[in-house]
């Protein structure tokens, strides 16, 4: 069976369901408007979308192509949602992400009603464009174990296991955690989490110089775009702090030295944050894989403070609270 746009059976059955709930939440007032993903404008995409009419949840669609983090259109609201009780269409991480944002203050969890859905993982759209080069796609389909990539005179067949999101390989929470809404299936009832970080060892084996040169390496092609902070739910400060002149951080060029500083300072300030969605990478345009940042702090922030983001709205981040008991091994005793 061939399925188009990353629809499976699985995928298809969910969408079926996501548009029900949504329509009765419409119909009984229980919500304003839904966030949810629509079908994009060019293959190999999706978008956000916004309905307020019962008529349009025919719109709402789930597939393996659904990468963005809708939280991030709650902070700061998009027009089409302020004020408004919004249903979210939630897989694990975006409910994860509404979570650390109820925590952190920035969105009120009474205006927002999840509706949680099992992810059974993102394709790396970036990984397979990247791979295609400057050839147009026009059709994307989905047969069997492998996702076949179209267009005018080319056809090429990835493996769907081999580009799956490496992210999605090692997500434990698939389901938001903690749905008091409601939620297709089971959604998990989480308490913490178990990661070995396997996907880090073979980083973690390097040497420094190692560490340093698969770093530069990996940000080589890097022409900040911002992209990536564009699509983190995360980054909602008014003024980034690439943005400020008073005082200036950092240069703003393209060389090397300040991209790289760029990277890791905005990876400190997703420490203890990231929910690890994978939108940073998905969206990018020149096809850089961000995830080992943000993997190695959250192996960091899980080793010395045990926490895992996003699992709950009472649980305050490492990052915004201090004990005594914090350890300190970073810092130097004198005798």
């Amino acid at each position: 069976m061939v399925l188009k746009m990353g629809i499976t059976e699985e995928n298809k059955q969910i969408e079926e369901l996501v548009r029900d709930l949504a329509r009765k939440a419409l119909k009984d007032g229980e919500v304003d408007c839904i966030l949810g993903y629509a079908e994009g404008t060019i293959p190999f995409s999706s978008i956000p979308l916004v309905i307020d009419k019962v008529e349009e949840v025919d719109k709402l669609i789930w597939n393996n192509l659904c990468y963005m983090n809708l939280a991030k259109y709650l902070v700061p609201p998009i027009p089409q949602v302020q004020d408004k009780k919004v249903g979210v269409i939630c897989k694990g991480c975006v409910g994860r992400a509404i979570n650390v944002l109820v925590t952190e203050k920035k969105i009120d969890l009474e205006k927002i009603k999840m509706i949680g859905i099992p992810c059974n993982g993102i394709v790396d759209r970036g990984r397979i464009l990247k791979e295609i080069g400057d050839k147009e796609v026009l059709e994307v389909e989905f047969s069997g174990d492998d996702i076949i990539v179209k267009g005018k005179d080319w056809e090429k067949t990835f493996p769907y296991n081999d580009y799956l999101s490496r992210l999605c390989k090692t997500c434990k929470v698939k389901s938001p955690p903690k749905v008091e809404d409601v939620c297709i299936g089971e959604c998990q009832e989480v308490g913490s989490v178990e990661d070995d970080f396997s996907d880090i060892k073979e980083y973690e084996a390097k040497s420094s110089d190692e560490k340093w040169a698969y770093i530069v390496d990996t940000l080589e092609c890097c022409t900040r775009c911002y992209a990536c902070r564009e699509a983190c739910p995360m980054c909602y400060c008014n003024l980034c702090f690439v943005d400020q002149n008073k005082p200036i951080w950092f240069n703003k060029t393209t060389e090397q030295s300040d991209i790289i500083v760029f990277h890791l300072i905005r990876g400190f300030h997703m420490a203890g944050r990231c929910v690890e969605c994978g939108a940073c990478s998905a969206l990018c345009p020149m096809g850089i894989d961000l995830n080992l940042i943000n993997r190695k702090l959250k192996e960091i922030v899980k080793r010395r403070f045990d926490y895992t983001s996003g699992l709950n709205t009472e649980t305050v981040p490492p990052m915004m609270k201090f004990s005594m008991d914090d350890a300190q091994e970073f810092m130097l005793e004198e005798d």
